[in-house]
């Protein structure tokens, strides 16, 4: 794929292919860019957009079969595969993240966990012992790390970012408060908290105002 797909395209897969899963489970065989559009929030219109800019999907006056397009969906947004990922940072946010059962079911294997406190490092979180964040780059190499999330202080964060890049991380999800810079081909996924509540009382505002 040579063009750029939004991250808004993306999220909305991500909903399509959850309505897929759920249809698949009740044993639905075909569906509509109508109906995957109510899952999705959108309209049938931007379904069919948004499925175009992959290939050439479905029938026209048939609908998708469901099967067929949950294994494409799944191959386009990389699920069909494991993930190897290591986590950076054992506070609040790490400890919540590495708790989400659903990490695992959607194809992305906890590895490693890095900290940089003495009353954590050496702790058992489940099968894995929390390491210190001066060996990230053994981690990285020694457990094939794909992905990495940091769940670290802002000042920390962009050595972390550089570190795991450098070792050899494919892609970074930043969960700290900061801006990060990665190289150009290393994906990166920003992830903070106060802007998503400001958006989100941003709209609730505009909707008193304009009611």
């Amino acid at each position: 794929m040579t063009h750029k797909v939004s991250d808004s395209t993306i999220r909305r897969m991500s909903h399509y292919l959850r309505a897929l899963e759920e249809m698949d489970r009740q044993e639905e065989t075909t569906v509509s860019s109508t109906q995957l559009a109510e899952w999705g929030g959108t309209t049938a219109a931007q379904v069919r957009k948004d499925l175009s800019q992959f290939g050439s999907f479905g029938k026209r006056g048939l609908g998708y079969e469901v099967r067929g397009l949950t294994e494409r969906l799944r191959a386009i947004l990389g699920v069909d595969r494991r993930w190897r990922v290591a986590l950076v940072g054992a506070g609040r946010i790490g400890a919540a993240l590495f708790e989400y059962p659903n990490f695992r079911l959607r194809g992305f294997d906890l590895v490693g966990v890095l900290d940089v406190a003495d009353d954590k490092v050496g702790r058992s979180w489940g099968e894995l012992t929390i390491r210190h964040v001066e060996e990230l780059e053994d981690v990285v190499s020694s457990e094939d790390v794909d992905l990495v999330i940091i769940a670290v202080p802002a000042a920390a964060a962009q050595e972390v970012a550089d570190r795991a890049v450098e070792a050899g991380a494919r892609g970074i999800l930043n969960f700290a408060p900061t801006q990060l810079r990665v190289p150009e081909g290393v994906p990166l996924t920003d992830v903070n908290l106060v802007m998503e509540m400001e958006a989100l009382s941003f709209a609730i505002t505009s909707a008193e105002q304009g009611s």
